[in-house]
């Protein structure tokens, strides 16, 4: 059997098992650890969806999705203060391609003193300041 034809089949049977829900989603979280009455706003695009939500101090917001074996990017914008003034925007997420992912997580959490990011394993960086 020849290396395309090989490869052709692993990539179909990766994307029907991913399909049908066998392997594991990818996921994002955010979480506003900001002030009291700091509303946190976190604005997420990718080529095929775009994410718009205000999370209350302590709240937390989640999606889950498979990768693309073209690319998966999801570039996020976060906001907070008076009319929005304090941002940072960076990339949430990116995967898929050559290498696609299964189960990955991103946490990120917005403080007084920017944006922390983890995979959950490890404490949480401080990644991005607020501008």
């Amino acid at each position: 059997m020849s290396r395309l034809w090989c490869f052709l089949l692993i990539t179909t049977l990766c994307v029907e098992l991913n399909n049908a829900g066998v392997l594991e989603k990818n996921s994002v979280h955010f979480k506003n650890s900001l002030g009291p009455n700091d509303i946190l706003r976190v604005d997420c695009l990718s080529k095929d969806d775009s994410l718009v939500h205000d999370l209350k101090p302590g709240q937390t917001y989640d999606f889950s999705f498979n990768d693309s074996i073209l690319k998966t990017i999801f570039d996020c914008t976060l906001s907070h203060g008076q009319g929005f003034i304090h941002q940072a925007s960076f990339k949430a997420y990116e995967g898929g391609g050559l290498i696609v992912h299964y189960g990955k997580e991103n946490f990120w959490d917005a403080r007084e003193d920017g944006i922390y990011f983890t995979h959950g394993k490890e404490t949480p960086k401080l990644e991005y300041k607020w501008s």
